[in-house]
């Protein structure tokens, strides 16, 4: 099954939402007059990079817009800023142009300068004047199996709710496998647009252990959630994403239709609107 590509000429509403899917995880979120950008990666291809513990991984893609093009950005939600396929050397080298950095609270206090951290559940709001508040919520995430956090690290993801949806709010979900405290989502919170961060990482390593979630995962997970949008992200671009987006398909077309009509892939580059949340 292909998911259906969105496309940017789709009219917007007041309070749609436009996403535009830079590569990698990396994704420009805009809403009633708000600039979010998700784990910023703007290295070039070809880069080898050591995560720890004898996991590391080479940039495949470079971004399809540059670091330079994106201002302003109101905020930066990341992930985790402490693997570099979520926060690369030029990723990190635009942290200070942003407005404000959500991220873990380990992650906060290594970047300082008023980064903003929040624990699983945790929440933080954006203010602006003439715009709706955001309210951020951080997911919980493990990125890896049970017993991996001193290999793996704080991760987060981020729920987006803002006045006007009528459908539920934007989920990021983050790095993370399938495990409880993702599932803990559909129990807490009701999500309209839901980002999943694909790919099945692995590690030589590691063998057949898996960092974030399969296609498989991402199905068993929309069936818990229910989302109106399921956008893929996190599946290309790096060689230890081991599930690209033909195997994601072929684990998609197996899904009930209920499932498959969910999914939206978005084009490289484009900004898509997705006129979700105020229609």
């Amino acid at each position: 099954m292909h998911g259906s590509d969105g496309d940017p000429a789709v009219a917007r509403d007041l309070t749609g939402v436009r996403i535009t899917h830079i590569g990698g995880p990396t994704a420009l979120i805009e809403v009633d007059g708000w600039r979010l950008l998700s784990d910023p990666t703007f290295d070039p291809p070809g880069r080898k990079y050591n995560f720890g513990w004898g996991t590391g991984s080479v940039k495949l893609a470079g971004p399809a817009i540059a670091a330079s093009d994106l201002a302003p950005l109101d905020a930066v939600l990341l992930t985790h800023d402490h693997h570099d396929d979520n926060l690369d050397p030029a990723g990190r080298a635009l942290l200070p142009s942003a407005g404000v950095v959500v991220t873990t609270v380990s992650g906060a206090k290594r970047l300082g300068g008023g980064a903003r951290g929040l624990e699983a559940w945790g929440k933080t709001r954006l203010e602006a004047p003439g715009r709706p508040s955001i309210e951020i919520t951080a997911t919980p995430c493990r990125h890896g199996p049970p017993l991996s956090h001193a290999l793996v690290g704080d991760v987060i993801g981020f729920a987006l709710g803002w006045e006007g949806q009528r459908h539920g709010m934007l989920w990021i979900s983050g790095d993370t496998v399938l495990y409880d405290g993702a599932r803990e989502v559909a129990d807490r919170l009701e999500v309209d647009i839901a980002v999943l961060h694909l790919g099945g990482v692995q590690f030589p390593v590691t063998g057949p252990v898996r960092y974030t979630m399969t296609a498989k995962d991402a199905v068993e997970l929309c069936r818990l959630i229910r989302p109106r949008t399921a956008i893929p992200l996190h599946y290309e671009g790096w060689k230890h994403f081991k599930e690209g987006r033909e195997a994601i398909e072929r684990e998609f077309a197996l899904a009930p239709q209920d499932i498959r009509r969910r999914i939206r892939w978005l084009p490289i580059g484009a900004a898509v609107e997705l006129g979700a949340s105020g229609e």
